[in-house]
């Protein structure tokens, strides 16, 4: 009986402590306002009133239309993404997000929402705000449909975005 009690509170001590790994995510909020990605070669000169020049800070970048982020039951979310182009460098950006946090969720590009055939991006640094993820030289994100901040762990879709 003894020996039963002991398994019993290891078994309650190992379901806390999971439970404890999955949920408490969900209440850690990380607000992010990353800056447009700027051009470093293009900048200009514009004359000032007193006739000398200073250089503009103007981004020169290409985008595409904005695609709404869709939540999924049980994983709220909102804003929009993009595609930004900057310098021959590519970006995931999300503007005005906002999702709830999870125990490990990561940031993809996909060719479906169910994330058989994507490319990670790296972990998501935020859950609310404006966030920038790079797209590595290599990856045509042509070849992708989706932008998708899934869960790692649970295999679960937080959220996703239709690029095209």
């Amino acid at each position: 009986m003894h020996i039963k009690f002991i398994i019993g509170g290891i078994i309650g001590i190992a379901v806390l402590g999971f439970g404890y790994y999955a949920i408490s995510p969900v209440f850690n909020k990380v607000k992010v306002n990353d800056e447009l990605p700027v051009s470093t070669a293009g900048n200009t000169s514009v004359p000032s009133a007193n006739g000398t020049t200073s250089p503009t800070n103007e981004p020169a970048m290409k985008g595409t239309a904005s695609a709404e982020v869709m939540g999924t039951l049980g994983h709220p979310a909102s804003g929009t993404v993009r595609i930004v182009t900057v310098n021959d460098k590519k970006y995931i950006r999300y503007e005005n997000f906002k999702t709830i946090n999870g125990p490990d969720i990561y940031v993809y590009l996909s060719k479906d929402l169910g994330a058989k055939e994507y490319v990670s991006l790296g972990k998501v640094t935020a859950t609310e705000g404006n966030i920038n993820y790079e797209i590595p030289a290599t990856v045509n994100p042509n070849d992708y449909k989706y932008v998708l901040t899934w869960c790692k762990t649970f295999g679960v879709l937080f959220n996703s975005g239709q690029l095209n």
